[in-house]
This record gives structure tokens, sequence and C-alpha cells, in this order.
């Protein structure tokens, strides 16, 4: 809801790399907004942790308040833009106290959806105003305005694809340049695709495994799940199962899922060997993809820029757009009311064939342990590559197995923490089916 026709009131909160890069692409469009909406707008408050942190603008210091929260009680605000990414604590006391005072709220927070996205969509719809998160999910990638709008109409079964650069950008540059995860991560450090502080949220899939929740939420029309699922990330790849997955014709990407199997949901994050003559086995850098499949459309796909202010910002400025022409829409699609909680699948039943390395002493017998235990829990070899390493006495053995499921992979993988002449716990990719 505006309150008035013609001259809009923005506010900025957190101007680390994307409320910076909003801050001043707001200011450059402000004519070419009017001309698409036909409303005037103006940044009139912004707030950050440091007032004197070097920026490559000038802070306007009339403008600027230390507490956020201040913002929304002494200014009349229309539209804030909430780029802390807490899932908790101010980030949430900003939207909570945004919506409850009718001010409209656009937030690329997908950690804050994630958690309290039923809540606050809630909230917004008994005050009448929008709570938008199109950035919270794969960048500049219009994916969940697509959901929303172009495919409301029909019933989608699957999601799933590439949701974050950054580690997309990780694996690609390792095929690419031939160097170990760690030289890669600093790279992608320096170029702004990973956090320079700590890139953890990132590199353990729980970025990535956010916005699917996001993304099941407004496919299914339900409740976000709170279930526990499997979310793995690549800090455990390393440059020997790029090799060996390029040489069986593969590619290894970290892949979101999530999909309705007999009724129930099942949603994943983890590392997939991808065969390289698919779609997704060639989405390569920081670029993100998301593929859905529905009735009547069939399969839909969506790629673009999934990190870096620059694909962020077009996102909010998307939904920003959205607002001015005075669309005032249900958050998830439907309202809070019609949506249903649903039963989780099972991740014990979930299958897959798998690429399993492992790493061994160069000693008689031990194949035939790790076939004989393999066997004894029903996984069966379907491709075997034995690298002998004879100058240090070790080799490594690399089983590609037919599907199997996770209860059986788990139960059986367990022993080999305990055997002397088994080196490390193998590292286990599944196969993406």
């Amino acid at each position: 809801m505006i309150k008035d026709n013609n001259n809009i009131n923005i506010a900025i909160i957190g101007l680390g790399q994307i409320g910076s890069f909003l801050y001043n692409e707001i200011n450059l469009r402000k004519k070419d907004i009017e001309l698409k909406t036909g409303k005037k707008i103006k940044i009139v408050a912004i707030s950050a942790k440091n007032k004197n942190k070097k920026r490559k603008f000038k802070i306007d210091k009339k403008i600027f308040y230390s507490n956020p929260l201040n913002i929304i009680k002494k200014k009349n605000i229309d539209i804030i833009f909430e780029s802390i990414g807490l899932s908790d604590g101010i980030s949430k006391k900003i939207v909570e106290s945004s919506l409850k005072n009718k001010i409209n709220v656009i937030t690329p927070n997908k950690a804050l959806i994630a958690k309290h996205g039923d809540y606050l969509s809630k909230l917004a719809e008994k005050n009448n105003v929008n709570l938008e998160f199109e950035a919270a999910v794969a960048g500049g990638i219009p994916i969940l305005r697509t959901i929303k709008e172009g495919l409301a109409t029909n019933k989608i079964k699957k999601v799933y694809g590439i949701l974050n650069g950054t580690t997309n950008y990780i694996l690609s540059e390792m095929e690419k340049s031939n160097e170990i995860f760690e030289n890669v991560l600093k790279k992608a450090q320096k170029l702004g695709y990973a956090e320079p502080g700590n890139p953890k949220l990132d590199l353990n899939g729980f970025d990535a495994f956010a916005k699917i929740r996001i993304l099941s939420a407004l496919s299914f029309n339900t409740k976000i799940s709170k279930s526990k699922c499997i979310m793995e990330g690549i800090q455990n790849i390393k440059l020997e199962d790029i090799k060996i997955a390029s040489q069986l014709g593969f590619r290894i990407k970290l892949l979101g899922i999530s999909e309705i199997i007999n009724g129930q949901l099942f949603e994943t994050v983890h590392p997939c060997l991808v065969s390289k003559k698919t779609y997704i086995g060639n989405v390569n850098g920081v670029m993100n993809a998301v593929i859905t499949e529905g009735r009547p459309v069939g399969e839909s796909v969506l790629q673009g820029e999934g990190a870096g202010p620059g694909p962020t910002s077009s996102s909010l400025l998307s939904d920003l757009l959205s607002i001015l022409r005075g669309n005032i829409k249900y958050p998830f699609g439907i309202p809070s009311n019609k949506r249903k909680l649903i039963k989780p699948f099972n991740n014990n039943y979930y299958s897959n064939s798998l690429y399993i390395r492992f790493e061994v002493k160069d000693v008689q017998g031990v194949l035939s342990l790790i076939t004989n235990r393999l066997a004894k829990y029903r996984i069966s070899v379907k491709r075997l590559i034995q690298t002998p390493d004879k100058k240090n006495k070790k080799a490594t053995i690399v089983i590609i197995t037919h599907k199997t499921t996770e209860i059986n992979v788990k139960n059986c993988l367990s022993i080999f923490k305990k055997n002397k002449n088994i080196l490390r716990f193998p590292t286990l990719i599944r196969l993406y089916n």
C-alpha cells in the first residue's frame, strides 16, 4: 500500500556490497523508474553498522540513522529495503516492524525468508502491504515471479538447479584451471564472488538450501518445510574428484532439488555428478540455473548470474517497480491460510547411483574387503577404477555403483571409519539421475 500517489519515500537498511550498489542504482535510475511507473522516488533514510566506513559513494549524513528502527518510527516511509542478511535479530525486527507499520518491504535475505517467511507473509497480508524477496533466490533470475505469475496455473511437480554462484564458480574454475579448492576459493574471494571473511554458508550448502525451501513453498503452495534434510556442501571435493569425473564424462555441480514423491515433499542440496551432455552440466562460472517441471507447460529453464551485487540489485529493482505499479500480492502466491504443511519424504529411501572414492594402503585384500562390504548392503558395482601409487604404497579406488538407497550407503560406509587399511573416510558423490 503506497500512502502518496506520486512521491515515494524509500529507506535502505544495510550498506554492504548489495545495499551500496542498490543505493547507487536507485539514484542513477530515478528518471527511468518514473517513466515506467509514473512515481517519483526519493531515498529519505539509510542505515548501516558503520557510518564512517569507506564506501564508493558519499553518505548524506542528514539521512543516516545509527538505529534503523528509528527510521520506521520517525520517517514517513513507503518502502524499506532490508539488506543486512541475518535470519534473526535486527533483520527480523526491521522487517516485522515495517510490515506492522504498513510499510512495504523488499529484501534479498534468503535466510530470513526461509526461517520466518510464513509468519512474515501472514503479517504482510494482514496489513495489506507487500513482502517481496525475488533477490533471495538465484540472483538476477526472475524465478520467483515466474513461478508466482508466469507459471501460476501450472501444477509444478519438481524444481531443481544450481542455486549458488560461488560454489558453481569454484567447481568450474577447478576444472578449468587445474587448481586445488583452496586456491580457487581465494580467487573467488578476490573477485567478490565469495565472502572475504567467512564463506562457510555458501560452501556448506546452507545458502542453496535456504533457497530450495523458498522455491518449494512457492512451487507446491505449501508452508516452508522445517524437516531435517540432506544438506552437503563442496568443502570435501578435491581436484582429484573433478579430474576423475571429467574422465568419466561428468562434471560436479552443487544441486538443490525439490519434488513431490508419492504425495510427500523431498528437498535436498548436495554435490552431484552430472553428464557433460546435459544442459545443467554446461552451466558454468557464477551462473545459476533453475529448472521447473510441471503441467501443462512441461520443462522450463531460467539461467543467469547468481552471485554479486549487480544481479541481486536487478531483482531488488524489479520488486520495487512491481510495488510502484500498485501490485499488492500474496508473498507466496496464494493466501497464507491456503498454504498447507506437507509430509516430508523419508530420506533413507532416496536412491541414486554413487561415486565413491577410497584412498587405501596398497596391500592385498583391500579391494575384496571393499567389494564384499558393498555386496553385503546390496550395493552393486557398475564400474571400478584402481590407480596404484607404488612410490607411497597407496592406491586410489573409485567405484561407480548402480542405484541404491541412502540407508544402505550410511550403514555400509560406517565400517570404513575403523579399518586401518582405509587411509581416510571415503568421498561420496551422488550421480544425478
